[in-house]
């Protein structure tokens, strides 16, 4: 299994992983000293390296247990619950495939929207309502990127006890409850890694997930 996604892991060409080693070399060189460790660093860096906003590096926040849980949820084929398509198709397959690893995504379906326009809800909140229905939230790895409601309700469902993720990676981006839905997650349990404040974005959820999978093949924790 390690070999098999080892490679599948390594998919880029040599000019390719040298574009990509050579962006990292900049970004720990404009960076500098830091008191990130190592595995946090490389969820860290990927999301300054998908964004080129150096910000991250003070608004990203890790739970303590995060790397290792999130890692371990994906070893096991642990489902990602995924707010937005976006995030489904920027996640390479091989990668998942590798670990027996399916992404969720819940938005677009009729029943959903149903739902929401029945109960003046939204699509994301009814979303995670279907996730929880059919099991799936219980060890998952919640994935958010864009829809604040989607992290407000996964909060809801571990506060009345009725779900707990393994792993929520909390980056909604916007100015209608999405630093306020971070910081309701930051102040649960359940292990996070979320970007404070307004930024965030699908794009950033998918260079976490990507950070993970990478250690996840290469290096022991």
């Amino acid at each position: 299994m390690e070999q098999q996604t080892s490679n599948d892991m390594r998919q880029m060409t040599a000019l390719g992983r040298k574009i990509e080693s050579n962006s990292f070399q900049i970004i720990d060189d404009e960076v500098g000293d830091h008191d990130w460790p190592d595995h946090e660093w490389q969820v860290v860096r990927r999301v300054i390296h998908s964004t080129a906003d150096f910000e991250f590096r003070d608004l990203v926040a890790i739970h303590r247990d995060a790397i290792r849980d999130g890692i371990n949820a994906l070893k096991r084929g642990a489902p990602i619950i995924a707010d937005v398509k976006m995030i489904d198709s920027g996640l390479n397959k091989a990668r998942l495939d590798a670990w027996g690893v399916k992404v969720h995504c819940f938005i677009s379906d009729e029943d959903v929207i149903a739902e929401a326009k029945a109960k003046n809800t939204t699509r994301a909140i009814e979303a995670v309502k279907k996730a929880h229905s059919l099991g799936l939230l219980d060890g998952a790895i919640v994935a958010v990127g864009n829809a604040p409601t989607s992290l407000l309700e996964t909060v809801r469902h571990i506060d009345d006890n009725r779900a707990k993720p393994s792993l929520i990676v909390g980056v909604p981006v916007g100015f209608v409850s999405a630093a306020e839905s971070k910081d309701e997650v930051m102040q649960r349990s359940v292990p996070y890694i979320v970007t404070k404040g307004r930024k965030g974005g699908s794009t950033i959820a998918v260079s976490i997930l990507h950070a993970l999978l990478y250690i996840s093949a290469n290096e022991e924790i």
